[in-house]
């Protein structure tokens, strides 16, 4: 893995810690980090949840979206609501069934095969939903940049909706409304929701039209899907999020109550990591390797005897997809490696590549080598490619300047898809590799490690961990605070997991002695070694019983450089 510089923080003056309010100082200089610089600021951030996503629907095209909904109600018209492949498009197609089915609506549902369609809309899905003479196609979590196929179907009396969060192109779909709070002409406050997100201003637009209270028994599934989305969890997201845990532990629907029986977890004590690495990945797991519709169904099951069943099938499909992701990760890497000097973007294609699980090990890349990669399922005439980038290269702008390659693209800053004819290929990896070069000319930016705060030994210990508790939900956008423990001597090392890539340790600093989990870090620090530990603090519960545990992000010997 690339070797990181750990950015230590700044000391910050008593007297603006002091402005925060009554926090002992390790506390409140986490709190300043974020930005957070009065107790009315503190107070705020602290109780995520209270009124879950402001209220506010007046998003651009909302109204517009409303009316068309209505008026098929009234006149008894079908609704199709066209869905994603991925956990976010999966749960916002679950929001909008829910609620538009409780309220009267004729509404069904189409999720294309990422196999045989691809992602977004396609003339062919649009084909076969025409079958059914719909009045209105509602998307979900795509749409932004289908502007032919949009123009189809309005041609054929088929009314589009554009619910997306996906950065739009230089114009907008020819559709009835287009809802994404990304469109340039957008003055809603709050830019980042993920596609459940917006599926979920939809429904409380819809809930407020006719009359209905807000639909807070979606906000499990707002949760489910912004997390895995990896949508920053500040501002608006933040409130759904927190809200949606609440919903999630204390009334969890069928499905996701099986969901978590077969993670392992603890029912009644989910949280936004619990979603980002075990929940989400299962639901993942159904369209990267067979169909979204398994997890559209667990989600909508309405026995526990219905969600168990498709609990355990995802279960088995995402050990399936984590072999296969190493798999593909271990030739992907020795295919970039054999070509000598590490181009400024990594890119590895082959036709035996799953095209479920190439984005992921695209990101396994990103996070190794600290590069853009892109990881390609060659096929006969067609190549299908997923990019995953570093904050410093927005792989989407770099997408936009290719295009002419490209049959059909999208995505976000730092993560997009792609197809293009397979004889485009190498032209394409020449202008992206340009554009890098050129982004990049200066050199490749150095991996960076901030560091939230210094913790002495004594620190680390159970009245923080309450405190840092009350940061969450953290994740992307809001990450878990990082703690700098020096000079701590390793007294236990042995290799977990089942390819022994992990390291589980016990360190001794100071007086005190801890169990320290290092993933994907095998192999570093050996017994006696002294070391300086970039690290979360951590429950850990085994045989029922909870202890505090150090999970290092990072680790070298004491002393070493640091900046």
């Amino acid at each position: 893995m690339t070797r990181r510089t750990w950015l230590l923080p700044d000391a910050i003056p008593d007297a603006d810690l002091q402005r925060i309010g009554d926090y002992p100082p390790l506390h409140a200089q986490i709190l300043f980090r974020r930005g957070h610089r009065s107790p009315q600021a503190v107070a705020r951030f602290l109780a995520p949840g209270a009124t879950p996503g402001s209220g506010d629907t007046s998003l651009q095209g909302m109204e517009a979206a409303v009316d068309r909904l209505l008026a098929a109600r009234r006149t008894g018209g079908k609704v199709v609501i066209f869905g994603d492949y991925d956990a976010d498009g999966v749960t916002a197609t679950a929001i909008l069934l829910d609620v538009l089915s409780e309220l009267g609506w004729d509404v069904s549902h189409y999720i294309p095969n990422r196999f045989h369609e691809g992602y977004g809309l396609s003339e062919t899905a649009l084909r076969e939903i025409a079958a059914s003479n719909p009045a209105v196609v509602v998307t979900v979590d795509c749409g932004i940049r289908s502007l032919s196929e949009v123009a189809w179907a309005q041609a054929r009396g088929m009314d589009v909706i554009i619910t997306d969060h996906h950065q739009p192109g230089e114009e907008l779909p020819p559709a009835w409304a287009v809802i994404n709070p990304r469109r340039r002409d957008e003055t809603y406050p709050f830019t980042d929701l993920a596609g459940s997100g917006v599926a979920y201003k939809l429904a409380q637009a819809v809930c407020r039209a006719v009359g209905s209270a807000d639909p807070a028994h979606a906000l499990d599934l707002v949760a489910l899907g912004t997390i895995a989305d990896l949508a920053p969890l500040v501002g608006e997201n933040r409130d759904l999020v927190a809200g949606g845990l609440i919903r999630t532990n204390r009334e969890p629907r069928p499905g996701i109550a099986a969901l978590v029986a077969v993670a392992g977890l603890r029912a009644g004590a989910v949280t936004s990591s619990a979603i980002g690495f075990a929940l989400g990945p299962r639901l993942n797991a159904a369209g990267r390797l067979q169909s979204a519709d398994l997890a559209l169904s667990l989600l909508r099951a309405s026995t526990a005897s219905e969600a168990e069943a498709y609990a355990r099938t995802l279960d088995d499909l995402n050990r399936e997809r984590q072999r296969l992701t190493q798999e593909t990760l271990e030739q992907a890497r020795a295919m970039i490696l054999a070509e000598g000097e590490l181009p400024p973007v990594l890119i590895a294609g082959a036709a035996e590549f799953p095209e479920g699980v190439v984005g992921l090990a695209a990101a396994r890349l990103v996070e190794e080598f600290h590069r853009p990669a892109i990881v390609a399922t060659i096929g006969e005439a067609v190549i299908r490619g997923s990019a995953r980038s570093i904050r410093e290269f927005q792989i989407t702008e770099a997408l936009d300047a290719c295009r002419s390659f490209l049959l059909r693209y999208g995505g976000h800053a730092t993560a997009a898809g792609f197809a293009m004819e397979k004889e485009q290929w190498p032209a394409f990896q020449e202008a992206l590799q340009d554009r890098a070069r050129s982004a990049f000319a200066d050199g490749m930016p150095a991996a960076v490690l901030q560091v939230d705060a210094i913790a002495g030994p004594d620190d680390l210990r159970e009245d923080l961990m309450r405190f840092l508790e009350g940061l969450e939900p953290c994740g992307n956008g809001n990450p878990r605070p990082v703690f700098l423990l020096r000079d701590a001597e390793v007294v236990h090392s042995r290799r977990v997991g089942a390819d022994g890539r992990h390291l589980k340790l016990t360190v001794r600093a100071g007086r005190r002695i801890w169990d320290a989990i290092a993933f994907r870090q095998a192999g570093v620090g050996g017994v006696g070694k002294r070391l300086d530990l970039a690290l979360y603090l951590e429950r850990n519960e085994y045989m029922g019983v909870p202890t505090l545990q150090l999970n290092v992000v990072d680790m070298r010997p004491s002393a070493g450089p640091l900046i």
